[in-house]
């Protein structure tokens, strides 16, 4: 049989026994089960394992519900392979048409591509680039119009310089670093150091937070796990060496850096003020407030009264008051002070 001719088949034959389910109810949970189907089946095909737990978590539904979809598909002829433990997967050769894109979903294609002008390496943003070609040349012409009405409309500040314009494909290395588990040369400059070094990392991933992209990774010159901001890598080569061992996941290693020992600081701020602080105070540790009068008691939990949130709070220090720690009170004095004597 023609393997093309029969996929065609299998589709109009789901399209049409999935519509039948719906017309026979007629009900408005129905079409939404109809909805998730096929984007069950969507994600089927995106991923070699899918697990139900992970269906179940993005759909929001009971893992009975996506046992009951699941069966909906192999019943409509969808050759889904299921391994206990492992998950879904539909058997190797086996793809249906490209699927259709809501006028939303064309939508996002535009702020995604405009985002990634901003926030990866030239390397990768030429990779995006040619990938979104490929994805408009398959849009139909309306679709084409709703794009390119919106991408002369759209813009993000590309002025903060998140990579070293010398390394232009960092981030394309460090991707294949992780998922070939091969060690990573860096030519690295670090915060706390007046010389660059030289390492050799096993990154274990990659993450975006205050406004920086960072590889954690384990360092064999430090023989430890560390943080590496890809703004401060002067050079970055692969190599052949394989990870010397298993590393975990991302997330674990996050909620560790979570349950370091940190202090409690309350500050008081006046009001007026207090709205201009609010976009960054995230970042500082920021746990909650209290309106008091025209002033705003603010709390945070931080590991760094040395040098981030001291200096940070210098810059409304006017118009706000230390309440706790004393700690904090005397490295403000220090820095003042140290600031006076240069004047």
């Amino acid at each position: 049989m023609d393997k093309t001719k029969s996929i065609f088949e299998l589709y109009f034959y789901l399209k049409s026994y999935l519509w039948d389910i719906c017309q026979s109810i007629m009900g408005r949970d129905t079409v939404n089960r109809f909805d998730r189907i096929v984007a069950i089946l969507v994600q089927l095909q995106s991923k070699r394992i899918v697990k139900a737990q992970e269906l179940a978590d993005r759909f929001e539904v009971s893992l009975r519900t996506i046992y009951r979809d699941i069966r909906t598909l192999e019943a409509s002829g969808v050759p889904i392979i299921s391994e206990a433990g492992v998950g879904y997967s539909i058997m190797e050769g086996y793809r249906l048409p490209p699927v259709m894109f809501t006028r939303e979903e064309v939508g996002s294609f535009v702020a995604a591509e405009k985002l990634m002008q901003k926030f990866v390496d030239k390397s990768l943003g030429s990779y995006h680039q040619s990938a979104m070609f490929k994805l408009k040349s398959i849009l139909r012409g309306s679709e084409k119009d709703w794009i390119s009405a919106l991408e002369s409309q759209i813009s993000v500040d590309p002025s903060q310089q998140l990579f070293n314009e010398d390394l232009p494909n960092a981030l394309e290395i460090l991707f294949e670093s992780i998922a070939e588990k091969k060690q990573v040369y860096l030519r690295y400059h670090s915060m706390q150091s007046e010389h660059p070094s030289d390492r050799h990392i096993e990154p274990v991933g990659l993450f975006h937070e205050n406004n920086f992209w960072y590889v954690l990774g384990y360092c064999h010159y430090r023989s430890d796990y560390r943080q590496f901001r890809t703004d401060r890598m002067l050079g970055i080569g692969r190599t052949s060496l394989s990870f010397t061992g298993e590393h975990g996941s991302l997330d674990e290693h996050l909620s560790k850096d979570v349950n370091v020992q940190k202090t409690k600081v309350r500050i008081l701020v006046d009001k007026n003020i207090a709205r201009f602080i609010n976009s960054n105070r995230k970042h500082y540790g920021f746990v909650s407030e209290k309106v008091k009068g025209n002033k705003v008691e603010m709390t945070f939990m931080t590991s760094d009264l040395e040098h981030g949130f001291p200096r940070w709070y210098l810059m409304f220090g006017d118009y706000a008051e230390i309440i706790e720690p004393e700690v904090l009170r005397h490295r403000v004095r220090a820095i003042l002070e140290k600031t006076a004597s240069n004047l």
